[in-house]
């Protein structure tokens, strides 16, 4: 009776990696895309010394949902570097949630 289940069991496995690789390849691109799109925004907001605290903290909120991988992370912390000599509170707690949602 196992013989009969162990196909069907391996096929099940196969589609579901098969899956779990396509969704991980898509967000690598998503990564990638979110690292062309905010890399400029966090160079003017920098090189400008723009002390717009709605636009820098939109930029933050936007660049959380990729610090799951490693080229935005480093704009995200470029960007709070600079943020902090603005607001240290306000940075303090986007890195607080950038610890909650990526840190292991």
């Amino acid at each position: 009776m196992n013989s009969k289940h162990a196909p069907t069991e391996k096929s099940n496995y196969d589609s579901t990696l098969n899956e779990v690789t396509h969704l991980a390849e898509e967000l690598q691109v998503l990564s990638e895309q979110a690292l062309q799109t905010y890399t400029p925004i966090v160079e003017q907001i920098v090189s400008s010394g723009s002390c717009d605290t709605n636009h820098i903290e939109h930029t933050l909120d936007g660049l959380l949902s990729f610090c799951g991988y490693a080229p935005p992370i480093e704009i995200f912390k470029k960007l709070c570097r600079y943020y902090w000599q603005i607001d240290p509170s306000a940075t303090a707690s986007y890195i607080k949630t950038y610890r909650e949602m990526w840190d292991s």
